[in-house]
């Protein structure tokens, strides 16, 4: 959309001609904006359509290709979120950068990132569930996502199947949670006692956490495809931004819900 159709939507909102909500729609809808760099194509619109900006995956490219998309990404001081950085890479934007929010164990940085919010009984929310200390990374990464996203988050870490004791004492907190991301490695269960015993939304993520016959994962995610629970939804292996960002979709929408309801 260029400065004159803009303009032209805005008038004829100041107009009455079309609500602000028909113009909102447009506006999410496109004509899409991009920043060329060369190497990369920037989404500036993606904030708008999805409630956050265009991620950089950090794997692949050079220090200073992401320095360089970061720059497009996070016009206005917007949360740019960085994810899969190696230790050198993260050193050094968290050098660049000393007011980033820098996660060692995610693997991510943070630009222009948002106060944490923590889970509250009746506000919409994220419950990350990680099934073992070693999980923690790829919940770290999902915990990162809600950070970004601006969505309240709980962490439950180290509630797996083989202490069924641990899951049991969180349920009241856990079924409290808009959505829940589940994390876990080995067998792959705990997504599915979690979707048994509550009646949320569950973004479940294998992760590659496991003895030989995990096959990186691959064991994992074919017990979350194969799921007996009802609404189990599962992602790629590690793959916890995706969890994350359905989980905080999730949220979105029951705040829009709760803020267009009489």
């Amino acid at each position: 959309m260029n400065e004159t159709a803009l303009l032209e939507l805005l008038s004829a909102v100041q107009a009455g001609a079309i609500s602000p909500n028909t113009a909102l729609g447009r506006l999410k809808s496109g004509p899409f904006r991009n920043g060329s760099l060369g190497f990369a194509e920037v989404d500036h619109h993606r904030r708008l359509r999805q409630g956050i900006g265009e991620v950089i995956y950090g794997e692949g490219k050079t220090v200073e290709q992401i320095l360089a998309i970061a720059a497009e990404v996070g016009v206005a001081e917007a949360p740019v979120l960085i994810t899969r950085l190696n230790a050198e890479k993260s050193a050094r934007l968290c050098a660049r950068f000393p007011a980033a929010r820098c996660n060692a164990a995610a693997r991510t940085v943070i630009l222009h990132a948002p106060a944490p919010l923590e889970a509250t009984p009746g506000v919409p929310h994220v419950a990350i569930v990680a099934a073992g200390t070693s999980d923690i990374p790829v919940a770290e990464e999902a915990a990162e996502v809600c950070v970004a996203m601006q969505v309240p988050l709980g962490r439950h870490y180290d509630i797996g199947v083989a202490g069924i004791h641990r899951l049991l004492a969180r349920t009241e907190s856990l079924q409290a949670a808009t959505a829940i991301v589940v994390v876990a490695g080995m067998e792959g269960a705990l997504p599915s006692v979690v979707a048994g015993l509550l009646g949320r939304p569950v973004f479940a993520v294998p992760t590659s956490v496991g003895y030989g016959a995990n096959l990186g994962g691959l064991t994992a995610l074919l017990a979350m495809l194969n799921s007996c629970a009802a609404g189990v939804t599962v992602v790629n292996i590690d793959n916890g931004f995706s969890a994350a960002f359905a989980a905080c979709q999730v949220v979105h929408a029951v705040r829009a819900a709760a803020r267009l309801s009489p």
